[in-house]
Order: structure tokens, then C-alpha cells, then sequence
């Protein structure tokens, strides 16, 4: 077992885990934190996506020793109370949701797109997204969206 001290949505946990475990893992079953699904497993599905020190990353890819003093931020930890952040809130104005599986993973990519550049085109955007994967919606609302929360969010 390895100690590994994290802070998740600003708040910090050690936990003792197998140095195998993933930080997806971690976040859902220790944390409790279920809005970060696991669709594949392989990285290649973008579900899982949290922030890490500023960066999109699949969890289910990251083992959780790598996130060993690390700042991570889950869907969770956007909404402040009742208030949904505008991105999550962009997302059910502009239809950016069906099943809302893929959901939580797009919006995370999404903020971390609009943390590192708040007025992106549309290519920006499509690239910034282009490791999640939707099924449902054919992306059109989605990028709507993520736009919408750009606009709204720009001077903030």
C-alpha cells in the first residue's frame, strides 16, 4: 500500500491505496465522487476526464501514486451550492446533453479549453474536445454550448 495525499475540489484526502489503482478508481470508489464515469478504460473514451494542475487528463489512465500531491478538480467541484457554473449550465441551454453519460468528461474538457483560452473558435473548440466522445448528441449542441459559456462567461 502507498500513501497518496490529494486535494479533490479543494479539499485534501490521504488515502492508502495498491500503487496499481487508478485515480479514476480513487475518485469514485474512495471519494465517493461518481460524475466521473468510466466508459473504456482505455483512455480513448474521454469520460473519465478530470482536471489535474490545470490539465484535462483521463483519469482511468492516471495511477493514483501520479496524482500524489497533485490539485484535481471534478465535476463536482464546478457548481458552487445551487449555482451550476456556466459551462454546466451552457450545456442544459443549449442541449449540449441527451444521456449525459459523456457529459461530465465534455464539460471538464470544455473548462479546461476556456481556463487556457476563454474565446476560442470553433476548430479550437473541436479540438479541445476531441479525445470525448458522445454518442447521442452529434456534437452540433454540444460546441453551441461550449461556446454559449464562453460568451457568457468572457469579462467575468
Amino acid at each position: 500500500m502507498q500513501q497518496v495525499s490529494i486535494m479533490v475540489n479543494g479539499k485534501s484526502y490521504k488515502i492508502s491505496t495498491p500503487p496499481w489503482r487508478t485515480l479514476l478508481e480513487v475518485i469514485r470508489e474512495d471519494l465517493g465522487l461518481t460524475g466521473t464515469k468510466e466508459g473504456c478504460g482505455l483512455g480513448e473514451c474521454g469520460a473519465c476526464t478530470v482536471i489535474m494542475e490545470g490539465r484535462a487528463v483521463n483519469s482511468c489512465l492516471v495511477l493514483a501514486t501520479e496524482a500524489d500531491g497533485k490539485q484535481i478538480t471534478t465535476i463536482e467541484g464546478l457548481a458552487e451550492g445551487d449555482k451550476l457554473h456556466p459551462i454546466q449550465q451552457a450545456f442544459i441551454d443549449h442541449g449540449g446533453l441527451q444521456c449525459g453519460f459523456c457529459t461530465p468528461g465534455m464539460i471538464m474538457s470544455a473548462k479546461a479549453l476556456l481556463d487556457g483560452n476563454p474565446t476560442p473558435s470553433e476548430e479550437e473548440i473541436r479540438r479541445g474536445i476531441a479525445g470525448n466522445l458522445c454518442r447521442c448528441t452529434g456534437y452540433t449542441k454540444i460546441i453551441e454550448s461550449i461556446k454559449a459559456a464562453a460568451e457568457n462567461m468572457e469579462g467575468k
